[in-house]
């Protein structure tokens, strides 16, 4: 297979087109351009041709991935998803082309190379999430339940916990808030104060002695 013309993409930087003699086009980045010595009216044998397009394809992904993780942190498990989803179909407009999903093969192979690499990290993207939920006023219930659904691994997680901030100022803020000064003995306004305090995801008894610093009997006394 010739390669008839090797032009420069006009829509993305660093990505290069191969224009066959068979009338198809192979996309292709830099560093494949640079390590099989690409150029105008070059003979591609098949077993070149099949190593090449592996090669583009592999290059496109990780750098889908790296793109994804520099919009937000992710888990492996996220990582692995999103480059494994089926993409969505596009609409007539858009003129982009569909690709296709990542095989889980592929996509456990780079997950592998950004973990390598340090930007892959279940154990610290573990720790960003607890800190984060934790600052924004939740409690370990609710901290629990988003390493779950971000797919953090377990036995990652107690140790990730230790990162959480003492609930005790956030819980009293949050009381003296849902309260907004009713009397302490006022239980219908205890009650939607607990049930708010639950819902962020803290246990009874800590919610119990947030009460009792509020001035509040509850049942248990």
């Amino acid at each position: 297979m010739k390669l008839l013309k090797l032009t420069p993409s006009q829509r993305v930087q660093g990505r290069w087109l191969l224009h066959l003699e068979d009338g198809s086009l192979l996309r292709v980045g830099e560093g494949e351009v640079v390590s099989f010595g690409l150029y105008s009216g070059m003979e591609l044998p098949a077993e070149t041709l099949e190593a090449l397009a592996s090669a583009a394809a592999l290059a496109a992904l990780r750098e889908k991935a790296l793109n994804a993780l520099s919009r937000r942190p992710m888990s492996r498990k996220e990582l692995i998803q999103k480059l494994t989803a089926r993409p969505w179909r596009p609409t007539r407009d858009s003129g982009k082309p569909q690709e296709p999903p990542a095989t889980p093969e592929q996509a456990e192979a780079v997950a592998d190379w950004l973990e390598k690499l340090g930007y892959l990290n279940d154990r610290e993207f573990a720790r960003h999430v607890v800190r984060h939920y934790s600052a924004a006023g939740y409690g370990a219930g609710k901290l629990r339940d988003e390493l779950y659904r971000r797919g953090v691994p377990r036995d990652l997680w107690e140790e990730a916990l230790e990162e959480a901030a003492d609930p005790e100022e956030e819980i009293d803020r949050l009381i003296r808030k849902k309260m907004q000064g009713a009397d302490p003995r006022d239980r219908k306004a205890l009650k939607r104060a607990s049930d708010a305090l639950a819902r962020r995801g803290y246990r009874w008894e800590e919610i119990k002695e947030g009460l009792r610093r509020y001035g509040a009997e509850t049942e248990d006394d």
